[in-house]
């Protein structure tokens, strides 16, 4: 179970109605709910974004929410017909729905929509410096002569935000996740190396022989979402 901090802004509608019911078994596996979102693509598509609270999301990770909550959304069908069920990360422009998401991307561009005017204007573009207590504090890239440049957004009244995609944001995600995935792959080789110490030394040789090499796990995780047809 993840420590649990809550989202600024719920989905509406069926996808509120679906986020309430899957949340609960993606936190039990370790993850926390992004977004849910519903469409018409391919017929309909609910779409769920899920990840670690690092901020990873593999594709094994996205098949095992998609089969721990698959059932659940067959008992209560919330939908209530056929639907493409996809499991992804958030993606390099992600949404940011926790107070941590816009602390952690400090520095980068966003666009941020807010449910009423705020300082003459629901939408607004610009950096993210950093937050107070109570709101996101921003810098507008767009300002008119009469608006202020830097300002705060009271988390209370956001509706939606997500991250720009720049090449700023392409290269710093990058490097972020290749840490990430070092620090997996040393974890794994640390695991690896106290089994062996424990093996006689026949058994030990066999492990190291039906690893697979770092490059062939870095790929297999290359695909970030898994997607299955639901019946009608």
């Amino acid at each position: 179970m993840v420590e649990c901090e809550q989202r600024l802004t719920d989905d509406s509608g069926v996808a509120g109605a679906i986020g309430r019911i899957v949340e609960p078994a993606i936190e039990a596996l370790g993850f926390r709910l992004v977004r849910v979102r519903v469409s018409s693509m391919n017929g309909c598509t609910v779409q769920i974004m899920a990840e670690r609270p690092d901020g990873s999301m593999g594709i094994d990770e996205c098949e095992a929410v998609s089969r721990a909550i698959s059932p659940l959304l067959d008992v209560d069908d919330p939908v209530g017909g056929a639907y493409n069920l996809e499991i992804s990360s958030p993606g390099i422009d992600r949404p940011l729905v926790r107070r941590s998401d816009f602390e952690k991307w400090t520095g980068y561009q966003a666009r941020i929509e807010m449910t009423r005017p705020t300082f003459g204007r629901k939408r607004h573009k610009g950096f993210l410096r950093g937050v107070s207590e109570t709101a996101v504090k921003f810098e507008h890239v767009d300002a008119k002569p009469e608006e202020e440049i830097h300002i705060e957004l009271p988390f209370s009244d956001l509706a939606e935000a997500h991250l720009i995609l720049t090449d700023e944001l392409i290269r710093e995600s990058l490097r972020r996740d290749k840490a990430l995935r070092r620090g997996a792959d040393e974890s794994l080789s640390d695991q690896a190396a106290s089994q062996e110490a424990k093996m006689p030394k026949q058994k030990s040789q066999s492990l190291l022989k039906q690893k697979k090499p770092a490059e062939v796990r870095s790929l297999e995780k290359e695909k970030i979402h898994g997607s299955q047809r639901k019946p009608a």
